[in-house]
């Protein structure tokens, strides 16, 4: 159990470490305002979310812990409860950042779409990279994970090869919590049939970036929301940093870009390889939403 708890804990806490150079694309800027990021730190570099503070989540990340509310609330999955809690919070005034994909989302629930036609056309990562919450129902049910994963990606984000991701990431969850290692587990999930994900190509081309510097190789495959870039940079970090996951996630941060979603991704990964107690306490204290998350886990057993 204590794997998937570190699963969604770090997640969450690596989507906010990420948050205070989140969509700063300039590497050298980050270095020289802020340093090495190794606490979480309010936004400082951006006006995307201005009035946080230290510890708070990215929009990304505030959606997976409305995730997180309607798995526990139910005890399982219930894609009508996650979108009714999404909208609620979205349509409610919602303080934080609006994205794309949620605007257009919410334009197609007011045309009266159900929440499985719902998705809007973007291929943003970010969608198939809140999934952790549902690990802690569906660990022990692959094909389950895998449906709920896509489910909740497309309510949001509608491009199949988002929805293709999210399905990489859950398989590779779920043979990390089943014990293998980063390169097994990848392994496993590129071995999947995938209508619009080129799984074995991209891992392969990962592959060839091992020997470079995090932030340079991101830099080359592409730092902003999409998906190849995005795919490639979780690949990239988790393989080289399997054995630090501590310097993997800051230097998700160091490389710039989109590293909130690429966080929540690469932190749901490396807590499922190592369970609890690799995560610095330094982290975990000051996550504003940490008393809501345990009180979660701690109802759904996990």
């Amino acid at each position: 159990m204590s794997r998937i708890r570190s699963a969604i804990l770090a997640s969450l806490a690596a989507d906010s470490l990420s948050l205070g150079a989140h969509w700063e694309y300039d590497q050298a800027r980050i270095a020289r305002q802020l340093g090495r990021v190794t606490d979480l730190l309010p936004p400082a570099l951006n006006d995307y979310h201005s009035g946080k503070g230290a510890g708070a989540q990215s929009h990304y990340g505030d959606q997976t812990l409305l995730l997180l509310r309607s798995v526990a609330g139910k005890g399982g999955f219930d894609l009508a409860d996650f979108a009714a809690r999404w909208r609620g919070v979205m349509e409610g005034g919602y303080a934080g950042y609006m994205d794309k994909a949620s605007r257009e989302a919410l334009a197609n629930f007011a045309a009266g779409r159900a929440p499985e036609q719902t998705g809007a056309a973007t291929n943003d990562f970010a969608g198939a990279a809140r999934m952790a919450p549902l690990l802690a129902v569906l660990s022990n049910d692959e094909e389950g994970l895998v449906n709920a994963a896509r489910a909740q990606t497309l309510m949001t984000h509608g491009s199949p090869v988002i929805a293709d991701g999210a399905e990489f990431m859950a398989r590779a969850a779920a043979a990390l919590l089943g014990g293998a290692d980063m390169r097994g587990a990848l392994d496993h999930a590129a071995a999947a049939r995938y209508a619009a994900l080129p799984a074995e190509d991209w891992l392969a081309f990962a592959d060839m970036a091992l020997t470079e510097d995090t932030p340079a190789a991101i830099s080359r495959f592409g730092q902003s929301c999409g998906m190849q870039g995005a795919f490639l940079g979780v690949v990239h970090t988790v393989l080289k940093h399997e054995a630090d996951p501590e310097t993997g996630l800051v230097e998700n941060v160091m490389a710039g870009g989109d590293s909130c979603a690429r966080g929540l991704a690469i932190g749901m990964l490396f807590g499922a390889r190592h369970g609890l107690g690799w995560m610095p306490e330094r982290w975990l204290a000051p996550l504003a939403a940490r008393p809501d998350i345990e009180a979660a886990l701690d109802s759904l057993g996990v």
